[in-house]
């Protein structure tokens, strides 16, 4: 029996709340320390200029090695690597929570991201397996599992900050343990089965794309601090782009390559996973700023700031549930992408007006919905647009690509916004005045990066062959006759 006669699998709904679960998770896993780094700085020990790594370190690892993640998903199997990230998740956990010294914490922080960069590409590939021979339910089920992440990113600084008030920091880490069980416990239940295929690994090619990535991320991380013209910046952002240079010569020589070169000669692919990457970098940017402007300028606790980002993780879970969906079956998916971009750009520049003696309701809120309806719009038909272009076997791959198309942004873009707000006062605790000018150009940034993606994506995207061409690509992979879906 062909894949497109496989009956339905019937635990396939199940198995999506676990997906979107674990994306729910490995995202807010970078936003949900915010609200509780003062905290960690004053128990640890951290320095201002170091205190960001508690956020850089995962995001570097998890980012760095999610190509090698994709790869051993596609070699061992999607649902053994699904698992196998949850224990690594739920070790580095523990470790960051019982931490007790700042390596010990940065070293958990990294653990944290190993795992994540194992859990997200071989979610993404189990996702293409369920739903992959329909393509309405693929849509629905695209929609779920995007809407998880940015609602990850923003409920992350809600949890946080009623963690931080009601219990302690460590507890922002350890929330992540029972829910590691509970997945443990259900995959061999709910996933499909995942045969391995021959092959061999890249170590060398990872280690020096994650080397790279860490160290240009380090770059602009301390250029605010040693000056930009500064010879240490200068040599060590050479380093980083050097070492990334050495990775995609690495691959264009390795017989079996970590990121095979040739998949990006897949229509829409380059495009959509630079639409996930500029989207990425203005998006996290604006959501940490704003959750600073709410504590350091309009002085809301750390519960009350969470609480103000609850309408927009609304937002974004209505619209990308039930709005993105039929926006996607009638326009496609060029136009989804292009709009929402722009529109995250509008947001963004309305945040720029914030005021030193603003307030919630005047300031924030209306800007911030118009930007999560945009993120909303953007992120589902770009996602589906990088995973439909590779072929079948190489859907690891791809969701390695993408996930790190996504994470590498966002280091990235809140490295740089941070530079930016820095520069224009955002340092200058107590002065709200200054705070605010530095704050606002991060969101002008932000907004600047969000243009440029629409633009980008005017160019690289192909148009839709149909209304509902962006469902039937993301069921009919390029280089496949048929959807690929296989049963438990």
């Amino acid at each position: 029996m062909s894949p497109s006669q496989t009956a339905p699998n019937p635990r396939r709904w199940k198995a999506l709340a676990l997906i979107a679960a674990a994306q729910f998770m490995v995202i807010m896993d970078t936003s949900i320390i915010g609200v509780a780094l003062p905290e960690m700085q004053s128990d640890l020990g951290f320095s201002q200029e170091n205190l960001s790594w508690v956020f850089n370190a995962y995001v570097v690892a998890f980012g760095g090695l999610l190509l090698l993640g994709g790869r051993l998903s596609d070699l061992f199997g999607a649902k053994r690597l699904f698992s196998a990230g949850w224990l690594v998740l739920a070790a580095g956990s523990l470790a960051a929570g019982l931490a007790d010294e700042v390596w010990v914490e940065l070293t958990g922080r990294a653990v944290q991201g190993v795992g994540a960069a194992l859990i997200a590409p071989s979610a993404l590939t189990l996702l293409m397996m369920l739903f992959g021979g329909d393509p309405k339910e693929l849509t629905k089920a695209f929609a779920l599992y995007g809407a998880a992440a940015p609602a990850g990113g923003t409920a992350g600084v809600f949890l946080g900050g009623v963690i931080t008030e009601y219990a302690s920091w460590p507890w922002v880490f350890y929330i992540n343990i029972p829910v590691a069980v509970i997945a443990l416990v259900a995959t061999p239940r709910l996933m499909p089965a995942t045969p391995a295929r021959p092959g061999s690994v890249d170590l060398l090619g990872a280690a020096t794309v994650t080397a790279g990535l860490g160290t240009t991320v380090f770059a602009i991380v301390r250029a605010p601090e040693v000056g930009w013209g500064s010879a240490e910046t200068l040599l060590v952002l050479a380093a980083g782009l050097l070492l990334v240079g050495l990775f995609v010569a690495i691959q264009a020589r390795r017989r079996e390559p970590l990121m095979r070169l040739g998949i990006w000669k897949a229509p829409n692919l380059a495009g959509a996973n630079v639409a996930q990457f500029l989207m990425a970098a203005a998006w996290i940017p604006m959501w940490f700023f704003l959750n600073l402007y709410l504590q350091q300028v309009l002085g809301l606790g750390a519960f009350a700031s969470g609480s103000a980002l609850l309408p927009m993780t609304v937002a974004i879970m209505v619209m990308m549930i039930t709005v993105a969906p039929r926006l996607i079956a009638r326009f496609g998916p060029k136009p989804l992408v292009v709009s929402g971009l722009a529109l995250l750009a509008a947001g963004m520049m309305w945040l720029s007006f914030v005021r030193a003696d603003g307030s919630f309701w005047v300031d924030v809120l209306p800007a911030s919905l118009v930007a999560a309806t945009g993120m909303s719009l953007a992120f589902i038909p770009s996602l589906g647009t990088a995973l439909s272009s590779a072929r079948p076997e190489e859907g690891g791959l791809a969701s390695g690509i993408v996930n790190t198309s996504y994470q590498v942004g966002s280091a990235l873009g809140l490295a740089a916004m941070t530079a930016l707000a820095t520069s224009q006062g955002a340092d200058e605790l107590g002065n709200a005045a200054a705070l605010t000018d530095g704050f606002s150009a991060a969101f002008l940034g932000a907004a600047g990066i969000a243009v440029a993606g629409a633009l980008l994506a005017v160019v690289t995207l192909r148009g839709s062959r149909g209304a509902d061409a962006g469902a039937q690509d993301a069921s009919e992979p390029a280089g496949s006759a048929e959807p690929t879906r296989q049963g438990v």
